[in-house]
């Protein structure tokens, strides 16, 4: 690791990028591979990995396909299941960082507190938590949706005597060997966790407000020798990669068009059916919103772990917790001595955490008052020379989020290298009126979705603005962010 610079001096550099998940790190790779060095990476946590190091619970692993979960340009031959263990992708981001020579940009353990955007000199001044002042042209956000957990707003949640954690913050000390455990939440973590914390438990009870749409996960291991056939043909594996593509592409139809979805119903209630034999349990079980409103999960393990004989599913709201356990709303007392909240995150608050002052000293928390709003996701009014990686409305529902990293990723390195160009222009802010029309097209394709059936989810502010998903296919954002168009925008010389 680098030596850092001491605290409280000022560091002038030509780019900062904040976190070093996916983003962060393909934002690097991309700035040496084009021949710019002057960056740093700043990364809160003592080692990379975003997403994949903050969410280390049992049973973490991804539900997008192995092959198409890496950047483009660097395959991994050595995945050894066909949905990749959280370990193997931490693995594989520590890899990058090494291969592609971004460990001497990185400063880990070195947290954000504010930037601000200073319009005499066009640089943004980044505070750091630890005193450090970093002054650059340009400043990316990679520091993704899902670094900030949602803890429940529960009576008493202060007063429980037990252990209690979230599961992105997995305490791993903590033995549950025949404990009585309590998990709050039936997403898509507490779908991977339950399974694998349930035969080691004493008691789990499951709190469940609102049933998943659960599918089967076609997963299967890679053995050696498709693992070696891979890394001696990378065009083999490139080929599998497209054909995955292309498929979970298609399904972009289904979230764009409800009643499509509407006809898979029946085989996933059939699903539901053939693999929950008790029909009480059954019927709890069973969705009655549209599927695809809420995030559809993937798993083969979820419902058989819920017919444990030491597992409980619990439909009864919470009324407080006390504390020996959980309190129910038809007065009963679920005693427990560990509750694990599987609550997910503030996606719709994801820079809350740092301060971010743009031209003219306005505050992108007041500006993102009724839900964030971007540009393609990248660029926001006001706010020049700053770009988001897995900004608002570029999550997805049905593909792999590393394509959209990749295609975020060029077009800010087509704006950074804008700056550079010919006249060395100081500044480049998108026009309010490209950001607005974009949004009010993109808000009405998302009011025609299967997101607009009717449900709530964290796809969607408190006021119900998605502010979370990309409304159709990726293949789209592609194109639109292939070049950037800087009549798009206002450039300050």
């Amino acid at each position: 690791m680098p030596t850092d610079s001491p605290p409280s001096i000022t560091q002038q550099v030509e780019t900062v990028i904040v976190g070093a998940g996916f983003s962060g790190i393909g934002m690097a790779i991309a700035l040496r591979r084009a021949g710019i060095e002057d960056f740093v990476v700043l990364e809160k946590a003592g080692r990379v990995g975003g997403t994949w190091r903050e969410n280390s619970y049992p049973g973490a692993a991804c539900d997008v396909p192995s092959h198409l979960y890496s950047f483009s340009f660097d395959p991994n031959p050595g995945w050894t299941r066909a949905f990749s263990p959280q370990p193997e992708i931490l693995a594989y981001l520590e890899r990058c960082a090494d291969k592609h020579g971004v460990r001497p940009h990185l400063r880990l353990a070195t947290g954000v507190r504010s930037a601000t955007w200073d319009g005499a000199a066009a640089r943004w001044v980044v505070r750091c938590t630890d005193g450090r002042v970093f002054v650059a042209r340009a400043l990316v956000l990679g520091n993704g949706a899902l670094h900030l957990p949602a803890f429940p707003d529960i009576p008493g949640l202060d007063t429980f005597n037990g252990k209690c954690f979230h599961s992105a913050q997995w305490d791993h000390d903590h033995d549950l060997t025949g404990r009585d455990v309590a998990v709050i939440g039936t997403g898509a973590s507490a779908i991977q966790f339950v399974p694998a914390i349930a035969p080691v438990v004493g008691k789990l009870r499951l709190f469940q407000r609102t049933p998943a749409w659960v599918m089967p996960r076609p997963d299967h291991a890679i053995g050696p020798r498709a693992r070696s056939l891979y890394a001696r043909w990378p065009a083999l594996q490139r080929l599998v990669r497209a054909s995955i593509y292309w498929r979970l592409e298609g399904r972009a139809i289904g979230f764009s068009r409800p009643s499509i979805l509407r006809l898979a119903e029946p085989l996933v209630r059939h699903h539901i059916a053939r693999n929950v034999r008790d029909p009480t349990l059954r019927a709890a079980l069973t969705p009655t919103y549209r599927m695809g409103c809420k995030r559809i999960l993937l798993s083969n393990e979820y419902y058989p772990a819920l017919q444990r004989p030491n597992v409980e599913v619990i439909t009864a709201a919470i009324a407080r917790i006390e504390p020996a356990g959980v309190r129910t709303t038809d007065g009963t007392l679920h005693p427990a001595d560990t509750i694990v909240l599987g609550t997910g995150f503030r996606v719709s608050e994801y820079l809350s955490a740092i301060e971010i002052f743009g031209a003219g000293g306005r505050d992108l928390d007041d500006v993102w008052r009724d839900g964030p709003a971007a540009y393609l996701g990248i660029t926001v009014a006001g706010f020049p020379n700053l770009f988001l990686l897995m900004g608002p409305n570029t999550g997805l529902g049905h593909n792999s989020m590393i394509f959209m990293i990749e295609a975020q990723v060029r077009y800010t390195l087509q704006c950074i290298q804008a700056l550079r160009a010919g006249e060395r222009r100081r500044a480049i802010d998108v026009r309010p009126e490209v950001q607005a029309t974009f949004n009010d097209a993109l808000q009405a394709s998302l009011g025609r979705s299967v997101w607009a059936t009717g449900c709530h989810s964290w796809y969607q502010t408190s006021a119900g603005r998605n502010s979370a998903l990309w409304p159709g296919f990726t293949v789209d954002y592609w194109r639109r962010t292939r070049r950037v168009d800087l009549d798009d925008y206002t450039m300050t010389p």
